[in-house]
Order: C-alpha cells, then structure tokens, then sequence
C-alpha cells in the first residue's frame, strides 16, 4: 500500500486528478445504482396508494361542483320571485296574465343559468303542465318526463339524479318546488325544476391523472356514456370504500384504484394500462444506467485536460476579487488582463465573467433607484385600475324610477349630475385632481342620490374655499360618500347626516366624511383596518384609497376609520397642505 502511495505522490497533478474523479465517480455511480433500486422498488410499493390519492383529488373535485350546481338549484326553488310568479300562474285565470308572468319566468331561469358553466339548460314545469326552458334544452319525451317528476315528488322536494342515456347525454337533476313564506309554509306543489348538467365537461376539466376514469351508481354506468368496461365483471372487487386492484379487461391487464363517494354513494374508478406504467419505469432506469456511464468519461476526460491549467490564473484572479470585496470596483476592472491573453477555458471564462460582473454591478447600482420608482408608478397604476364605478347602476335605476313619474326636469337634472360624475371619475386624465374638482365630483353624486333618498338625505359640505386648491387623488371623497349611504343610510328608515369637514394640522389638512349612522363594533373595525374584512360592495375599498394617498403623497398620509355602535362612523383623510417633489 505504501508503494502505491508513493507512486501516486509523485505523479503529475493531471493524473492524480484524472485517478481522483475517476475513483469519485465510481463510488458515486455505485452509490447512486444502489439508492436507485432501493427508490425504484419504493416506488413500486408507493404508485398504488398514489394512483388512490389521484382519483380521490378528482372524485372530490367533481363531487364539490355537483354540489355547487346542487346548492344552485336550492337558491332557484327558494327564490322569493320565482316562488310569487309560480303562485300567481297557479291561479291566473287571464291569458294576458299567463303570457307576462312566463316572460318574468323566462327571466328569472335566463339570470340562473348563466350561474354555473355546466349548466346545459334549466327546465321548469309548472303546475299546469306548461315547460318553461333556459340553455340549451333537450326535448324530453313523455315517459321520461312522468318518471323525472313522479320521481320528484316522492323525493318531497329533495335532489334525485337521472343518468345520461342513449337520447340525452346530460346528467339530469331533478326536484319538486313547493309554496313556501316567512309567515306560511303549506308546501303546495308549484312546479318540477329540471337541471341537465354537462357531465362530460365536468370529467374533462377536473379530472387529475392519465388513467380512464369511470363513474358509477352501483352496476349503472353514469360516466361515459359507451364504456368498454362491465360493472359485473368487478363483483366481489368494490365492496371497501377505496382501493385498488389489478384486472384483465379486452385482453389487456389494467390498474383499477376505486373509491366510494359517501355523500353520493357513486363509485370512482381510475383505468390505467399495468404495462404502460413499468414499461416508463424499466425506460428509466437504463437512461440513468447511459447517464451515468457518459458523465464517468466525460468527467475522466474534462479531469485531465482541466489539470493543465488549473493554478495559472486563480492568483491573479483572487487579487483582483480582495479589490472587489473592499468596494473597489474600478481598480478591480482596470487590473483585468486584456481579454486578447485570456484563455477560452473555465478558468478564462470566469475571469472574463468576473470582469463583467463589476462592469455591470455600476450599472445596477445606477439603475436599482429608478427601477424603485418606476414600481412605484407601476403600483399606483395598478390600485387606479381597480377603481370601478358600479355607482352607475344605482343612478340608472334612479333615472327610470323618475321616467315613470314623468318628471322631465327631474330627470334633466340627474342625467346632467349623471353626465358631469362620469367626466370627472371615469376620464383618463390625470390621477391627482385639485380638491375642488374632487368636491364637484361629490356633489354631483349627492344630487344623483337626493331624488333617490329625497329628504332621508342630509348632506353638508364645510370646506373653506383657500383649500379647494390643494391636490388629492381622484375619487377619493366620492366613494366615503357612497360607503357612508350604503351602510349608514340604506339600513335605516329615517334621515341620515353626511358631512364633509376639514381642519389643519402640524402636517397637512384632514378631511373628515362623517355620518350619524349605527356604526361599527370595535372587532369590525379592526379587521376593517387591518384588510381581512371586505366591503359588501364592489367599489373603491378603504385600503384602495389609503394606498393610493401613500403612494402620491408618502407613507404619513392616508385613512384613518373612527366608529362606535349607535355613534356614526367617521372616515378621516390626511392629504399634505403643500405638495413637495
């Protein structure tokens, strides 16, 4: 051993490297061959509970949409409007009367269905026997449709399922409507809703994995609709709520995982080819076995050759990275070797790639304050886009409501309002408006808002006229308002307060929107300051406002929120008296 040792003392450094990597190598290739197997034949033992989490991922996931499209067909049936127009065409004796409340229930089922994307079509069959549709409607004949709504009515308005057949491929869902008030509950019979749902696009669009997923409610087959497998053959196989199995179907051994839905009672199965899985398995482990065998010559190659010139340049090269780490980023360049006398190995390349480096770390540096800015800008951008004036909404309703009473100058006055509150909020122009074009953007919203609430709203505005110059970002007030008459004045039947008050202080100017509203409790608040609860409404958030302040005019400006219950709530706006930069 001695001997050997000596001899390999002695050799140049290329051959010991060149022997270094190659024993390197070698007991890495066996340890790694050796970890492969053990991984691989886990692997094996792993693949069977792994295909079961699989399918469960997609029987949870088609499950939860079932019941989503469920819980859709309870919203409809418990709808206040839908159960009112049923109950009048109940007892309608007038023709005309049958034609407008059909159009109303045309209407009510055209607003569901755009609801859910499964959806094909809603059927609603009344208790004339008259079919009201939406979607995309299938006609039913008349034996399917007296066994859906025999069906039905046994369910005593609960859910029962009919599966896709030769005529329909539609998973069909089905229940009673009965009568129903807050006062009275005689749950007479109103109608049959029938939902065909597009099971297909459900499978296709939730389902995790490669395998052939099959669904099915005892032998029947819900899903697909032309199986190659029959259930009998599987008797005596699914009787657990999960597992798996191996099968031989069409000549051909498959992987079969199952699992039992508990709240629907359906049965899952994930078909995989059994060969198709080792077959990648074998694949792999001789492209590892290749690997392993070119990266062993190339190491032994790249190790003798890399010997050669392994120490000439590294002194040089860590003079210059001692410069570097001082902050002396100039001398470290200037010293650089010209690139004419730097050879194209690794060694080369790094001290090219080194010069480079504090070449363009200047650069960064110069570049790294203007990147901040232009996030900055990029994050105001992004909180502006967010501003979305559902408000309009509201003032159209306002505008018919007026038409009806044929009140012209009325409604002169709020398309006028209606016109000038568009200009001002929804214009392109830009984002930092003066304080007085903010308070016209408010009062032609308050105008909009006195014919919708007349003398339940009491608005007041006590701004000097010195500050109106001062800058602030757009609909900033406006949407203070708008929350202040949604929570504050729409809850309540009398006259509601709203005012708009502004004071100085050592840093800026605060403008304060109050109401005498019912207010907030101290845990609302809270998490009302901190983010985690949103508003009800779809409107310019609180936090959307207090960011925008922050990003104008810096982090000690912004929203402050003041509530107690039964005491209103006061909304507070720091803005600077003078802008600065």
């Amino acid at each position: 051993m001695e001997k050997w040792l000596g001899k390999f003392r002695h050799m140049k450094i290329r051959n010991k490297l060149s022997i270094v990597i190659a024993l390197i190598v070698i007991f890495a290739f066996a340890f790694i061959l050796i970890a492969q197997q053990y991984a691989f034949s886990e692997y094996d033992k792993q693949l069977h509970s792994k295909s079961s989490q699989v399918l469960n991922l997609s029987s949870a996931a088609i499950e939860s949409q079932l019941k989503q499209i469920e819980q859709s067909s309870f919203n409809i049936v418990a709808d206040v409007q839908l159960q009112n127009v049923l109950s009048r065409l109940r007892s309608s004796a007038s023709d005309y009367d049958d034609l407008v409340l059909r159009q109303d229930l045309v209407d009510l089922l055209i607003g569901y269905s755009g609801t859910e994307p499964y959806m094909r079509s809603i059927q609603l069959i009344d208790s004339r026997g008259a079919e009201t549709n939406s979607g995309n409607p299938a006609s039913i004949d008349s034996g399917k449709r007296a066994r859906i709504m025999q069906r039905a009515g046994d369910a005593g308005g609960g859910v029962v399922w009919f599966y896709p057949d030769a005529q329909d491929s539609a998973l069909i869902l089905a229940r009673d409507i009965r009568s129903y008030s807050n006062t009275k509950f005689d749950l007479d019979y109103l109608g049959t809703l029938i939902i065909r749902i597009d099971l297909d696009s459900i499978v296709h669009k939730l389902a995790v994995g490669d395998g052939e997923l099959y669904i099915l409610s005892g032998t029947d087959v819900i899903y697909p609709r032309k199986p190659s497998l029959n259930p009998t053959e599987l008797s005596g196989k699914l009787t657990s709520r999960t597992g798996y199995f191996t099968q031989k179907i069409n000549d051909e051994t498959m992987f079969i995982s199952h699992n039992r839905s508990a709240s629907s009672g359906w049965t899952y199965l994930n078909l995989t080819p059994y060969n198709q899985i080792f077959e990648r398995i074998l694949l792999i482990k001789k492209i590892v076995v290749y690997v392993f065998i070119g990266i062993f010559a190339i190491a032994i190659l790249w190790g003798i050759r890399f010997a050669r010139s392994l120490t000439r340049p590294i002194e040089e090269l860590i003079g210059r990275m001692k410069l570097a780490e001082k902050g002396n980023f100039v001398e470290a360049n200037l010293s650089a070797t010209d690139d004419a006398n730097v050879t194209m190995d690794e060694i080369g390349l790094l001290q090219r790639t080194f010069r480079l480096m504090v070449e363009r770390i200047n650069i960064l540096i110069t570049e790294n304050y203007s990147n901040q800015l232009l996030i900055k800008e990029t994050q105001f951008k992004a909180l502006q886009a967010q501003i979305n004036p559902h408000f309009l909404y509201n003032t159209l309703e306002s505008i018919n409501w007026i038409a009806k009473m044929n009140k012209q100058t009325q409604i002169s006055q709020m398309v006028e309002a209606l016109g000038m509150l568009l200009r001002n909020s929804v214009s392109v122009r830009d984002p930092i408006l003066t304080l007085a074009d903010e308070i016209e953007i408010v009062q032609s919203y308050i105008t909009i808002q006195k014919f919708r609430f007349e003398e339940r709203l009491a608005f007041s505005l006590e701004i000097p006229e010195r500050y109106r110059s001062l800058s602030i970002p757009k609909l900033t007030l406006q949407p203070l308002v708008e929350n202040a008459i949604q929570y504050a004045l729409e809850p309540s039947i009398g006259v509601c307060t709203i005012t708009i008050r502004s004071y100085e202080t050592e840093s800026g100017l605060n403008l304060t929107v109050e109401d005498d509203g019912p207010g907030m409790p101290a845990d609302t608040l809270a998490k009302l300051r901190s983010g985690e609860l949103q508003t009800n409404g779809k409107g310019i958030g609180l936090l959307n406002i207090d960011d925008r302040i922050k990003l104008s005019f810096g982090d000690s400006y912004g929203v402050q929120v003041e509530s107690r219950p039964g005491h209103g709530t006061r909304v507070i706006v720091r803005i600077p008296k003078e802008l600065e930069g």
